[in-house]
């Protein structure tokens, strides 16, 4: 088994089931699954759901989306899955942008999840557009990107028991609004640039 097929593997790996634990709240509620979380429910519930429940879609849709196979052989079903990502990156993203603004976990937390929130908007709408004008170069480009800040949702649940269990939760969860996703577009704008794609598109 190849390097590349072990890489590919992993990322389906992940994506599909840090999507299905985040979808745990269904069962066992915010309250039990996502105690940090809970302090949105009363006055925020709107954005709180539609986060919680929308990105999980993202990143479960998201692997499909870069399968050489699946965007030859089913191209409309590939638009359809993009548009929804698209949407929910959108919904997700004003949802996670009005709770990073409000979170309990002080302005380190706010800061970091409130610009993943904007960049993650901005940079997915900007591959769409370039989808639209049949610039699937550029648009595969900003999907890279878009994808790298959706991976956050791994990453953070990743470096969360590591950093948590180091210096506690009020300590060590802040950090990871920056640390979750800084890193993957910095991964990414490398992989892109190493292939000699570097205009903004």
């Amino acid at each position: 088994m190849s390097l590349l097929t072990l890489r590919t593997g992993a990322f389906w790996l992940l994506c599909l089931a840090i999507a299905l634990v985040s979808w745990r709240f269904l069962v066992l509620g915010v309250e039990l699954s996502m105690p940090f979380m809970a302090h949105h429910i009363e006055p925020r519930a709107l954005s709180l759901y539609a986060h919680i429940g929308l990105a999980p879609v993202a990143l479960a849709v998201m692997p499909f989306q870069f399968s050489t196979r699946f965007r030859q052989s089913r191209p409309r079903l590939h638009r359809w899955l993009g548009r929804i990502y698209a949407v929910c990156v959108l919904l997700s993203g004003l949802g996670g942008l009005h709770l990073a603004l409000t979170t309990a976990a002080g302005p380190m937390a706010a800061s970091g999840f409130a610009l993943l929130s904007v960049l993650w908007i901005a940079i997915t709408g900007r591959a769409v557009w370039l989808a639209m004008q049949r610039r699937v170069a550029e648009h595969r480009a900003w999907m890279i990107r878009s994808a790298a800040l959706t991976f956050a949702a791994v990453t953070l649940r990743l470096y969360l028991p590591i950093l948590t269990g180091l210096f506690g939760f009020e300590m060590g969860y802040p950090p990871l609004a920056w640390i979750s996703w800084v890193p993957n577009l910095i991964l990414a704008e490398y992989w892109l640039r190493q292939r000699g794609i570097r205009a903004p598109g």
